[in-house]
């Protein structure tokens, strides 16, 4: 196998040459850096990643922190394509993935101490929320990081975020187009960021279209199917309940849909149900369900730019990115 030391010899320099070459320092001269990287490509020589690290104290690994509040891990069908689009634009960097596992299978946890650790470059962290007691020590580090759907930042940290009140005003709205007025909600997580903005989005339409604010029209949902279809179950045992739903994910509505079906009930002829995210399956359900699209791959690729621009341009208080949203028309809503 063909080492620096090799490389070194047969371009008669210094194996520190050779390696600065690697490394991208300025101070070596065109004819022989040229001259190193022929030699380099020629013998197909790949640098040791752990010698390299050690060297120039950079993995050019991302840490992926995901707080999976449902046990779905990378199945996740939202953080799933998050991921995807970071690892379409991390390795296109040079970078690679590093997955830690979840949090809450070790009882002793650092999100500093496992980057440490690992020697990680910067981190991404999905799914957690803002009390997260762990996060604080994250913040007061120099580790760069970035936050998906919630609005932590610091020095070194930043987000990337939907614009969840846009979002659900445009559902609202929607809904009242098609000559709704009685616009019930599924809650996901009260305590998250994402639930409460898209929960002022719908107050603030609402408002804006002069219906009223019904508490008892708001179910959490707890941003699963299993939670949507319970919360339908109930909403079925009111007095009076709404003709059109809003749900703050499409699982939420997925599983409100099903509760429809099972209840001899019928989308469209007795409720309009709209969700959010455009994840896959919302294409492929019967009705297919009309949603408020995030575009998960931008999101994926905006926190892979945030975090380049933190660890190689050494940039610091870095702007968030809130991404807009759009209203995809399906069949689960009609004209009342």
């Amino acid at each position: 196998m063909t080492t620096i030391k090799d490389i070194a010899q047969i371009a008669n320099v210094s194996t520190t040459t050779v390696s600065r070459v690697i490394n991208n320092y300025p101070d070596v001269s065109d004819k022989t850096r040229k001259k190193i990287k022929k030699i380099i490509q020629e013998k197909n020589y790949r640098p040791n990643s752990v010698a390299r690290s050690l060297s120039t104290n950079k993995s050019n690994s991302i840490g992926i922190f995901f707080t999976d509040h449902f046990n779905s891990g990378l199945h996740h069908p939202f953080f799933r394509e998050v991921i995807y689009g970071m690892e379409k634009s991390l390795g296109n960097k040079g970078y690679d993935i590093v997955y830690f596992t979840n949090r809450h299978w070790g009882e002793k946890f650092s999100y500093v101490e496992k980057c440490k650790d690992r020697n990680v470059d910067g981190v991404a962290l999905m799914g957690v929320l803002k009390n997260d007691p762990n996060i604080k020590k994250l913040l007061n580090s120099n580790i760069p990081s970035v936050f998906v759907d919630v609005d932590i930042s610091g020095n070194y940290s930043s987000y990337v975020i939907s614009d969840n009140i846009e979002g659900s005003k445009k559902a609202i709205n929607y809904l009242y187009d098609l000559g709704h007025r009685k616009i019930g909600m599924l809650m996901g997580i009260d305590t998250s960021k994402t639930s409460q903005d898209r929960l002022k989005g719908y107050k603030q339409a609402l408002t804006e279209l002069n219906l009223s604010f019904n508490k008892d029209w708001v179910f959490d949902g707890k941003y699963s199917e299993e939670g949507g279809y319970k919360a339908i179950k109930n909403m079925l045992k009111l007095r009076s309940y709404p003709t059109a739903i809003f749900c703050q994910s499409d699982g939420m509505a997925i599983g409100a849909m099903k509760a429809i079906e099972d209840s001899s009930l019928k989308i469209t002829d007795d409720f309009s149900i709209i969700g959010f995210d455009d994840i896959e399956a919302s294409r492929y359900v019967k009705p297919p369900l009309t949603t408020i699209a995030q575009n998960k791959e931008k999101m994926g690729s905006s926190v892979s730019k945030l975090l380049i621009k933190m660890i190689e341009e050494k940039k610091q208080n870095v702007d968030p990115i809130k991404l807009p949203v759009k209203l995809i028309k399906r069949e689960s809503c009609s004209k009342i």
